[in-house]
């Protein structure tokens, strides 16, 4: 993570932290309190089928308050479906990220396949305000926005969607709860150990 301090600093970038989830028709299982002998069961339709999937970004930068930015794509599990976010996706979310914060980006994302692709590389090497950073293997509490997920989920638990479009409007409803609380951004970058603060002198 010290290359990318030492890019944002010197570029005036902000470090964006990327990661991908998803959540599908049954809701996360949690425990709660209930009378003795009157288990709590939250009744799921067999109907209907579907996953939501999410692509978030947590923007980080030293002196402002973090953001978090995300979008959605249904999959409804038609033939001929794509099941995840495509190069073309993430280049076009990373293309708004870039407009809104006005400013480059250092991105920080893992190793997904759609990531390292060689239309990837041509893509990211297409725009000179981007520079990509990748985190080892199987580094998930090195990333905030795993933070982000874990929070979503709770939200969700034990909360039967009518369908995958009510599904999508709850899961939207959650981040957009997680923006407006900047606080927990930084709690989620506190937890992988890293600051922002500037290396002090040796």
């Amino acid at each position: 993570m010290a290359v990318g301090k030492r890019l944002a600093a010197a570029r005036g970038a902000w470090i964006c932290f990327q990661d991908e989830a998803g959540q599908v028709m049954r809701p996360p299982v949690a425990k709660t309190w209930a009378r003795r002998g009157h288990t709590p069961v939250v009744k799921v339709s067999g109907k209907g089928s579907g996953r939501v999937s999410i692509a978030g970004l947590v923007c980080l930068k030293s002196g402002r308050r973090g953001r978090l930015m995300w979008r959605t794509r249904l999959h409804c599990g038609r033939k001929g479906e794509r099941g995840s976010f495509s190069e073309d996706d993430y280049i076009a979310f990373l293309d708004q990220a870039h407009q809104r914060l006005q400013a480059p980006i250092v991105l920080i994302w893992d190793n997904l396949n759609t990531h390292v692709s060689h239309r990837m590389h041509a893509l990211i090497a297409a725009r000179p305000w981007l520079t990509v950073i990748r985190l080892p293997a199987y580094a998930p509490d090195l990333n905030p926005t795993e933070g982000v997920w874990r929070w979503m989920k709770r939200g969700l638990t034990n909360t039967a969607a009518r369908g995958i479009d009510h599904l999508a409007e709850l899961v939207k409803r959650r981040l957009r709860a997680c923006q407006q609380q900047t606080d927990l951004l930084a709690g989620f970058f506190a937890s992988t150990g890293m600051t922002l603060e500037p290396e002090p002198p040796r």
